[in-house]
């Protein structure tokens, strides 16, 4: 009788399956609070045609799967294997550009290509894609659309999905199709472009709505081996203007005109915490810069492309400045520390080889949700009031507001750094962490990415909802191959 190893090999060949204990250690754990637990396999495989393969024999073995895309570091532990001899589904080399359709602005990518490979490729044709702030370099473009990372660009996300459109998966229990308008034609790209389907629409195939199955769910509903992504032009004038405050609340007013307004492609609001580790190079530069910094920031972009780029840069800076008038903001070219165009390459340009996040002390746990705009102050108060409880010093937590799905609501993300060579002190941050998020929960934060104790946490909120859950996961996955443990009640 063939071992699993055998079979495996049968498959992606011996060089693509990798048992070595230095690589299963690798994937064993990541920079997060999240329980190791070694891995029984690492394949890399090469196409959609052996990744479902695999799920067939994942299936006829009862053998768990947990997919990861991008490289490390990882920080969330959605990609720690939650229960034993579990195969890991390294996806990162898959790493093609499929297409790029200018005319369309469309693009459509494997799982392993990252925002700096992908930005470079659309540049050449005259476009970019909306991205999550200043991502790691590893990152998958395709992972960080699926779970729904919050876009710079807010006030032109007319869906928490968008700019996904379509995409390939196979499910857990093996079968494989075509989402949103690509469903409508042949399983096959090119004679479906050859109909004229630039797999545009995200919805089908016919009524029904297939990528939300594997959106924000952690690959425990299937395997995603190409999206197609809507792109914009290029812009040729950009623009972003600063505005300081000493309490987030005085910045509401003028982020909800803009909002209202529609005006503008970047928007955001951070604390000096979070701006200083976005902005520093060291960790003495970062405390440099806390100590001149405004306490709060709220940054707002402007661009134009091919169209009048100079005309509608004109005409937005005019009316930004006459809401930054009318709500008592003074919007600046520069603040302390920082100028707005250095905030926007900052933002929108890549982490380097070493995670931005870590520089300040070498590691950091992050705690987010989804809120409103109105409701972020509480919040940050309770978090304040929980970080003096449990010692941890106020003036190191990092806030970031992010408006998402044109400012119907926004990303709450607290940002705690701390050295991981401290045992009391990475102690204090776990502690905290846990305490945090479960008070966030009970005054109403969503964690709509329930990762690690969020998944009990926000599950525990809505039985109806997990009862619902468990019926599509079954209907889905039914044998639980795909990262068995994640989005269940522990």
């Amino acid at each position: 009788m063939e071992t699993i190893y055998e079979k495996l090999c049968a498959i992606f060949g011996s060089e693509n399956v990798s048992d070595a204990p230095a690589t299963l250690e690798a994937f064993s754990k990541d920079e997060s609070f999240a329980t190791p637990m070694r891995p029984f396999f690492v394949v890399k495989p090469e196409n959609a045609k052996q990744v479902q393969a695999l799920v067939r024999l994942a299936n006829e073995t009862k053998t768990p799967l947990v997919p990861v895309s991008s490289g490390a570091p990882h920080f969330k532990g959605d990609t720690v294997p939650s229960v034993p001899e579990s195969i890991i589904v390294d996806l990162s080399g898959m790493n093609k550009i499929i297409s790029i359709n200018r005319q369309q602005r469309m693009a459509i990518i494997e799982p392993g290509v990252t925002y700096g490979q992908l930005q470079e490729a659309l540049a050449k044709e005259g476009m970019t894609l909306s991205t999550p702030l200043r991502p790691k370099a590893t990152k998958s473009v395709l992972t960080s659309l699926l779970e729904i990372e919050p876009r710079l660009n807010c006030l032109h996300q007319f869906n928490y999905t968008e700019p996904l459109r379509c995409v390939e998966v196979t499910f857990g229990d093996g079968n494989q199709i075509f989402t949103g308008a690509a469903g409508n034609g042949p399983q096959d790209l090119q004679k479906q472009w050859e109909l004229g389907n630039w797999q545009v629409h995200s919805n089908g195939p016919a009524m029904t709505d297939m990528l939300r199955m594997v959106t924000q769910a952690q690959g425990s509903m299937g395997i995603v081996t190409w999206a197609s992504l809507r792109c914009e032009l290029l812009p040729t004038i950009k623009k972003m203007f600063l505005a300081p405050a000493k309490k987030s609340t005085d910045l509401e007013d003028f982020v909800y005109k803009a909002i209202w307004a529609r005006i503008g492609d970047k928007l955001f609001v951070m604390n000096k915490a979070y701006l200083a580790s976005l902005m520093g190079e060291t960790a003495e530069e970062i405390a440099g810069l806390k100590e001149i910094m405004p306490n709060w920031v709220a940054a707002i972009g402007i661009s134009g492309d091919i169209l009048l780029p100079e005309m509608k840069v004109s005409a937005q800076e005019y009316d930004i400045k006459e809401y930054a008038k009318q709500t008592g903001v003074q919007l600046l070219p520069k603040v302390p520390g920082a100028t707005g165009d250095e905030v926007l390459e900052k933002s929108i340009t890549p982490s380097g080889e070493a995670y931005w996040k870590q520089t300040a002390k070498g590691a950091f746990q992050d705690i987010f949700f989804i809120t409103t705009l109105d409701r972020t102050s509480k919040f940050i108060e309770a978090m304040y009031s929980l970080a003096i409880t449990a010692g941890y010093p106020t003036e190191d937590i990092g806030i970031y507001i992010q408006p998402q799905h044109m400012g119907t609501s926004v990303h709450l993300e607290f940002s705690l750094p701390y050295n991981p060579e401290n045992a009391k002190e990475a102690k204090k941050v776990k502690e905290l962490y846990i305490t945090a998020s479960r008070e966030m929960s009970k005054l109403g934060g969503f964690y709509a990415r329930p990762y690690d104790i969020w998944s009990t946490i926000q599950l525990n909120k809505d039985a109806q909802t997990y009862e619902i859950l468990k019926k599509m996961k079954n209907i889905f996955d039914p044998n639980n191959i795909m990262n068995t443990g994640k989005l269940t009640l522990k």
